[in-house]
């Protein structure tokens, strides 16, 4: 498979990694020779959809190249495995039957020399597109003559519009706002809950239960700071400053999130005063990697795919939430072993024993977890039509919101909790 294949084929899977905020692009393309560029993610397009393109400052880097073999075209994804597969018997995306071609460079430069440096293509999809019917489409730009390096500026805005508005999230987002409203005011009403049931039940109440209660309150505000983003991506295409909020939120739950999992499974505050040394390690093992994940997400959310390098920070941001997935689960491993053993030796094997099954259950609560948000909710969006996308948001929220309260209720601060049974004889195990 070549270089253009293998980069149209990651388009089929974008939507399923990591979302990019912004549906007005700004890209700027330097010096660049790839034979295909994804400009743009896949865009679910209604029936009043719109397409506007701005090309400026073209530059053509090598001498005698013919700018018609050079331009942009659009793809549904249905017609991209005939398009993969021309491509592999080497035929130019522009002459594929499955594109639509939009604009050619050679057009662009033509219009720069009478004298505009701008040119704009902005039509509606059905007049674009022959029989359009609505759909997912993806926008590309093709290089048919290789060695040919060119450099240009490129605007791109796509969406639908409703009752004379424009509207700039695609088909199948359209109820992901709501999505996030919805799930923010659980977690508000799970959170004051669990607030109150720890200020009633003090005297039994950990240190690990106020991070609990905090790691809420970031995961809340998270949600809040999606739901402004989506609200005014709508209207206005740019997420207008509500993004610097989300990635805050969002390294702020990351950190939480990784460091309340790792300190529960450990024991600390109710069965340990102080974490060993082995936690310790994965602790510091852990933030750092939280702290290249937030980068890799403000890389992919601040720029389109048509930047270089983006598909390497894609693939860091999974490589390094995977780790961390990965790493949270051998302090709840290590507990059970603990556990064992001092049932074995101690003489106290009902108490420990009843212990070692509690860590169990979180155990398969935090497996259950991770493979429902990382595996099958990405199912849930390959095998879903686009127009039902929202759908594995809905789905990741609410797999989430379950997990809290059921970590909640297992480890809440009751004096008949076979987690906070301990004497000081425990402490050591």
């Amino acid at each position: 498979m070549g270089f253009r294949s293998f980069a149209l084929s990651w388009t089929t899977f974008l939507p399923l990694l990591v979302a990019t905020y912004a549906k007005i692009s700004e890209s700027t393309i330097e010096r660049d020779g790839r034979g295909i560029i994804l400009l743009a993610e896949p865009f679910g397009f209604g029936a009043g959809a719109h397409l506007d393109l701005t090309v400026s400052n073209l530059e053509s880097h090598r001498s005698n190249v013919d700018l018609n073999l050079l331009g942009f075209f659009i793809t549904s994804s249905q017609a991209e495995a005939q398009l993969e597969y021309d491509l592999a018997q080497g035929t130019c995306a522009l002459q594929a039957e499955t594109v639509t071609k939009l604009l050619t460079l050679k057009q662009v430069e033509d219009n720069s020399k009478a004298g505009d440096n701008t040119t704009i293509l902005s039509d509606t999809m059905a007049n674009l597109v022959p029989g359009y019917t609505g759909g997912e489409w993806s926008l590309f730009f093709a290089n048919c003559q290789k060695p040919s390096v060119v450099s240009f500026n490129l605007d791109v805005a796509m969406y639908n519009m409703h009752n004379g508005q424009r509207d700039y999230l695609s088909v199948g987002e359209d109820m992901i706002p709501s999505v996030y409203l919805a799930a923010f005011i659980l977690f508000v009403v799970a959170g004051v809950m669990w607030s109150a049931v720890v200020v009633v039940a003090r005297r039994n109440a950990h240190r690990i239960h106020v991070f609990m209660i905090i790691l809420g309150l970031f995961k809340a505000l998270t949600l809040l700071s999606q739901f402004g983003m989506f609200h005014l991506i709508r209207t206005t295409g740019h997420p207008d400053g509500w993004n610097i909020a989300f990635y805050i939120f969002t390294f702020m739950r990351g950190v939480l999130f990784f460091t309340v999992v790792i300190l529960i499974g450990t024991g600390w505050s109710y069965m340990k005063p102080l974490l060993g040394d082995n936690e310790k390690r994965i602790l510091l093992f852990v933030i750092p990697l939280q702290v290249f994940a937030e980068v890799a997400i403000v890389i992919l959310d601040e720029n389109s795919p048509a930047v270089r390098n983006w598909f390497t920070w894609r693939d860091v941001f999974h490589v390094v939430d995977i780790i961390c997935c990965c790493a949270i689960l051998f302090p709840i491993v290590w507990s059970i072993k603990h556990l064992k053993e001092a049932a074995e030796t101690d003489g106290k094997a009902a108490r420990n024993l009843v212990k070692m099954k509690l860590f169990r259950q979180f155990y398969v609560l935090v497996v259950c977890y991770i493979y429902f948000t990382r595996i099958v909710v990405y199912l849930l969006r390959s095998t879903m039509s686009y127009k039902y996308i929202w759908l594995s948001d809905a789905a990741g929220e609410l797999a989430t919101l379950l997990f809290y309260v059921l970590t909640a209720l297992k480890f809440r601060p009751h004096a008949d909790n076979p987690y906070f049974a301990v004497s000081a004889e425990d402490v050591d195990v």
